[in-house]
């Protein structure tokens, strides 16, 4: 799938706990580290939007197209 999900990195660079932003956010470790792996089908903008709250970065700070 050309879409990447940069969320791993994004933790990194915040130095941030994905248990943490799982709690924030209001979703389940385990869906979150779904999301992390890119084995998600979608994301709910409410969702997107809280990660990006905690993480303090926009949509395309998470995401990125990788043409194959």
């Amino acid at each position: 799938m050309p879409i990447r999900v940069r969320l791993n990195v994004m933790l990194a660079e915040r130095n941030a706990k994905s248990k943490d932003l799982a709690e924030h956010v209001g979703i389940t470790e385990a869906n979150l580290s779904l999301l992390k792996q890119g084995k998600v089908k979608g994301i709910r903008f409410e969702t997107l939007e809280r990660i990006c709250a905690y993480l303090d970065c926009q949509p395309g700070d998470l995401l990125r197209f990788e043409p194959d």
